[in-house]
């Protein structure tokens, strides 16, 4: 008799347990649903050109994820976009440079998500010039070469092209080579884009982009004697590389929801092959 009670007090508890795991599962479901239903709302980001590709591929497969949530971006130059975050008018703010430290000190949080290199490019006509030292870069740029007859190549104007001022690739890059405010721009344009179309198209022009937007419309040279790769990007050995931010006014953890979960998604595998598809070099989140 106490053998039969025990058996049947075994298949109570076995069939309570199993009822309770159910329940358990079920709560789980509808809480995983109500979670999705809750995210409802609207991402706004602003900033880096360079980072554009990377944002809308990112963008574009996060809302298919969360179909609750729109994200909408403005490329308008990291400095402007770090305006707009401080200014409260955006949740993020994309720069493809170091925040300032008046920026730091305003209460923006400095979340870094991805690296690129700066690519020196020549206008196809500057024939017999593939690598360029430091010190000639800043020659260059700083108008004291006048001709490529000087380093080399063909007897032809040095044209220099760069980026308008507040540009988070022009930062960096005057800010590596020391020459902040030095260099003697012939064109200064808006973006990566810009400066590329601007090169290619006009003889002896030099300018300098994101390496993500490199195509065969130019040449890219080597700096040192390192070529612009992402395998020497991430490594180090290419000296002219920038950083990329997507910028929070606070930790990521402060922020709303929505953000948090943008954020979740970006550090995610999913979001970092993204960022790698995007021909950028992923930094995983801490």
């Amino acid at each position: 008799m106490r053998g039969m009670m025990r058996k049947g007090g075994v298949v109570n508890r076995t069939a309570l347990g199993a009822a309770a795991l159910l329940a358990g599962v079920v709560i789980m479901i509808a809480g995983c649903n109500k979670k999705t239903e809750e995210l409802t709302g609207n991402i706004q980001l602003a900033g880096s050109t360079s980072m554009e590709e990377m944002c809308v591929a990112i963008g574009e497969t996060f809302m298919e994820e969360e179909p609750g949530i729109a994200v909408s971006a403005e490329y308008i130059g990291s400095t402007a976009g770090m305006e707009a975050l401080l200014e409260g008018t955006v949740d993020i703010g994309t720069s493809s440079r170091n925040l300032t430290q008046e920026e730091l000190e305003k209460g923006a949080v400095e979340n870094i998500v991805a690296r690129d290199g700066i690519a020196v490019i020549l206008n196809k006509e500057v024939t017999g010039i593939e690598n360029l030292t430091s010190d000639e870069l800043r020659d260059i740029f700083c108008g004291r070469t006048a001709n490529w007859n000087e380093l080399g190549g063909p007897n032809m104007p040095v044209v220099v092209t760069g980026h308008e001022a507040g540009s988070g690739t022009r930062d960096p890059f005057e800010e590596i080579l020391g020459i902040v405010d030095q260099c003697r721009y012939a064109n200064e344009l808006s973006g990566s884009g810009a400066v590329l179309i601007k090169t290619a198209a006009t003889q002896g022009a030099v300018g300098y982009i994101s390496m993500a937007l490199l195509d065969d419309t130019v040449q890219a040279v080597s700096v040192e004697g390192v070529q612009p790769t992402r395998e020497n990007v991430q490594n180090g050995s290419y000296s002219l590389n920038k950083t990329m931010v997507m910028a929070t006014m606070g930790a990521i953890e402060k922020q709303n929801p929505l953000v948090q979960r943008y954020f979740e998604f970006v550090y995610s595998d999913q979001g970092q092959s993204l960022i790698d598809g995007a021909n950028l070099t992923p930094v995983p989140g801490e």
